[in-house]
């Protein structure tokens, strides 16, 4: 892949800076949910200072649109995630950036303190891939990581995907439009748990609905194809556990691949993998570090 120029697609997809900073905030606080000063900075305008959001925020929650729920690092320091008011999701509603997605606004401290460790791991997920685009002059901004997406995989049940993510490859004038799943784990739930979601992938990947109250018809195709013209590959990113720990969740993880027989299938269609937070953070998402679940070498997440 060949770095692009300052004019690339990449740097046109990233919020302008003309844009009014307090209405990127706003809009990022509300298709992340959650964020602190630092990982809004990272997303919006890396090259700010934090003191510039630092003092937007502080403006912003003192006109009653956000509010923050406080954080304690492992060094005892202290910091905060910020979130939408009531307030501030009313008036976010009807932004540009947030059509036709269900808004999750979190809209208490009691609330924001029990999804802080979760969303924040989310949008930790994110910043990597952004990180990488920009390195690249690749197209993924702020606004192409929608968390929490639900889907219909039969029998009342739904997949909700920790995230969705959109990525665009740009090679020279060759453009590759990538789309993920993204299953964020913290080692909160037992390994065979985790695995599981493999086969609600497998699901989703088979599932046709059928109308209501009508004679079963001709396939009209998978349920998926009403959202995306190739199903997206599914990406593990793990993290809250010892190096040998997350391994072993991933080879449980390739267990699942190999011995279900749905998700073998699926396997053979959908390219999978996994990789833990800490690695992609250090050589980012183009490094050789996403663990193929069926067979090979650690390599890009693309290359999968």
């Amino acid at each position: 892949m060949t770095p692009s120029s300052s004019g690339s697609p990449a740097a046109e997809l990233a919020p302008s800076p003309a844009e009014p900073l307090r209405f990127q905030v706003l809009t990022a606080l509300a298709l992340h949910r959650m964020a602190t000063t630092s990982q809004l900075r990272q997303m919006l305008r890396p090259d700010s200072s934090r003191q510039l959001f630092s003092r937007v925020l502080n403006k912003l929650r003192s006109t009653g649109f956000v509010d923050l729920t406080p954080l304690l690092g492992k060094d005892r320091s202290r910091t905060h995630a910020w979130y939408l008011t009531p307030e501030g999701a009313r008036l976010t509603r009807d932004l540009p950036a947030l059509r036709g997605r269900p808004p999750y606004p979190i809209t208490s401290t009691t609330a924001a303190s029990l999804k802080t460790p979760h969303t924040l791991t989310v949008l930790r997920t994110h910043l990597p891939f952004a990180a990488d685009a920009r390195r690249l002059g690749h197209e993924h901004g702020p606004w192409d990581w929608t968390p929490e997406v639900a889907h219909p995989i039969g029998e009342g049940e739904r997949l909700v995907a920790d995230a969705v993510m959109h990525y665009t490859v740009i090679d020279g004038e060759h453009r590759l439009k990538l789309r993920a799943f993204v299953e964020v784990d913290r080692t909160t739930m037992s390994s065979e748990r985790l695995a599981v979601k493999l086969i609600e992938y497998a699901r989703l990947f088979r599932y046709e609905a059928q109308p209501v109250g009508r004679r079963r018809l001709a396939s009209a195709g998978p349920a998926w194809l009403r959202w995306y013209p190739i199903y997206p590959r599914v990406l593990f990113v793990l993290t809250g556990a010892a190096r040998a720990r997350l391994r072993n969740r991933i080879s449980d993880l390739q267990a699942m691949a190999a011995q279900h027989p749905l998700v073998a299938a699926f396997s053979h269609e959908v390219p999978l993998g996994a990789a833990i937070l800490e690695e992609v953070e250090k050589h980012g998402p183009a490094g050789s570090v996403w663990v193929p679940l069926t067979s090979g070498t650690p390599r890009p997440w693309t290359d999968l």
